[in-house]
């Protein structure tokens, strides 16, 4: 894997797209990646819809791109991530069987609770069992909080919707299956705030940055005026050195050759 693999977050769930619950994933994922020098580089929000899944799996598992998938993983009707993940890989859903072995140990524990019965037979046994059925291939992602697994395969991690379960899952993935890309060498950002011309008087010096540095991309974040200050542009780019270096100094001096003012932000 190198510096410029790509990790991504897919938050599944009708509920998040219409409001009923809120996100919580986002911020947390980009915490826990930059904990370990790591970046998140897209994310996705999408319904509990098998056709939508199914599409969105076949475009990250063809990039190659490392994916933490969070909600849909239950055992109800609307839960089609699973589904979709098998039929995105073109394999078949199995109950795999450590997480058959776990879910039944989590059964006993709740009876010895007092909670229901280690029966196997039981509809609601039957239901936490179909929570262990992953596309065939899939190992299991360990779950400390109530032992029922979510999975991994082809760089792929499946997580419930759960806070409480799926972050330590998520860590535990981030900390034995790619603990070799803890604080690989970030990208450099250097940006400058610029005053006194509007952004398409940039938009040359940026398209002619990115056409000449293939290791750069530039990234261009105007404001409106507020309480009287005036408008600014923060613009800058980012790579790898010696190329964003100079892409930066080229930068520089396009600025003022349009017009433009700045001191430096970074």
């Amino acid at each position: 894997m190198s510096e410029q693999q790509k990790i991504g977050l897919v938050v599944v769930g009708d509920e998040i797209l219409s409001g009923r619950r809120q996100d919580s994933h986002f911020n947390k994922v980009i915490q826990l990646l930059g904990d370990r020098g790591l970046q998140l580089s897209w994310a996705r929000f999408l319904p509990d819809d098998l056709e939508v899944l199914t599409a969105e799996y076949k475009r990250s598992l063809a990039s190659g791109e490392i994916v933490f998938s969070s909600g849909g993983i239950g055992a109800t009707p609307d839960d089609k991530t699973r589904e979709a993940m098998a039929a995105a890989l073109g394999v078949e859903l199995e109950l795999n069987a450590e997480a058959s072995v776990l879910i039944q140990e989590r059964m006993q524990d709740l009876a010895k609770q007092g909670i229901g019965s280690p029966d196997l037979g039981t509809p609601e046994n039957q239901r936490r069992l179909a929570m262990g059925v992953f596309p065939v291939g899939a190992e299991i992602v360990p779950n400390p909080y109530n032992k029922i697994p979510g999975f991994y395969i082809q760089n792929h991690t499946f997580v419930p919707g759960f806070p409480e379960m799926a972050w330590p899952m998520i860590e535990w993935t981030l900390d034995t299956r790619y603990k070799h890309l803890h604080n690989m060498k970030p990208p450099t950002v250097k940006s400058i705030i610029v005053y006194s011309i509007p952004e398409s008087r940039l938009t040359p010096a940026l398209e002619h940055i990115e056409s000449k540095w293939d290791e750069v991309t530039t990234f261009s974040l105007p404001t409106v005026s507020r309480d009287g200050k005036p408008p600014f542009i923060d613009v800058g780019v980012k790579g790898y050195s010696p190329f964003v270096d100079e892409a930066f100094d080229y930068l520089r001096g396009a600025i003022l050759r349009v017009g433009g003012r700045f001191h430096a932000e970074s």
